[in-house]
């Protein structure tokens, strides 16, 4: 663990003793145990599952969170075509991109999006609840989102969420 020292000195004659040193540990990022924890989307809501998951990238669950640090873990997203949305919003909620061209403004509705890239929407969700930045984008990396039910990460072991990281006394899974 690195050590960040803050030394606190009285230079006023009279008051000629000394103080102790407050230490703050901060964690070292070869001491981070990084582990890869795998999420099923299935009938999980949008919001309440992305706002899961950007807490554990963040490494808000752990002891050692430090809000200037990657201190999380790695998330696998599989069966992203399956998340659901409560209300209207699959075809209400539109997302917008404009080109910067005049006439370059592009709506495409959530359900447009779903049917094409399910992907896209669970990570715009989770990038919206992280900080900006250079932080922000280097935490979203450790994302990984997939369709179906098949990822490529069996290499790594993950392990399946457990309840309650995923908060198993909400409703709407």
């Amino acid at each position: 663990m690195g050590r960040f020292t803050i030394a606190v000195v009285d230079t006023a004659p009279s008051l000629c003793y000394s103080r102790r040193t407050m230490t703050t540990t901060l964690p070292s990022v070869k001491h981070l145990g990084r582990k890869w924890i795998l999420i099923d989307a299935d009938n999980k809501v949008l919001g309440r599952l992305a706002s899961r998951i950007a807490m554990i990238l963040r490494g808000k669950h752990k002891p050692t969170f430090t809000p200037f640090l990657d201190a999380g873990d790695f998330v696998i997203v599989i069966n992203a075509e399956k998340i659901a949305v409560t209300g209207q919003k699959r075809s209400q909620k539109l997302y917008k991109r404009y080109s910067g061209y005049p006439g370059g403004l592009r709506e495409r509705t959530m359900g447009q999006i779903l049917e094409t890239h399910p992907d896209r929407v669970l990570r715009q969700a989770v990038k919206g609840m992280m900080p900006d930045g250079p932080l922000g984008r280097r935490l979203l990396g450790k994302l990984k989102i997939y369709r179906g039910a098949e990822h490529p990460h069996a290499a790594q072991n993950p392990e399946p969420i457990s309840k309650y990281l995923l908060g198993a006394n909400e409703p709407y899974g």
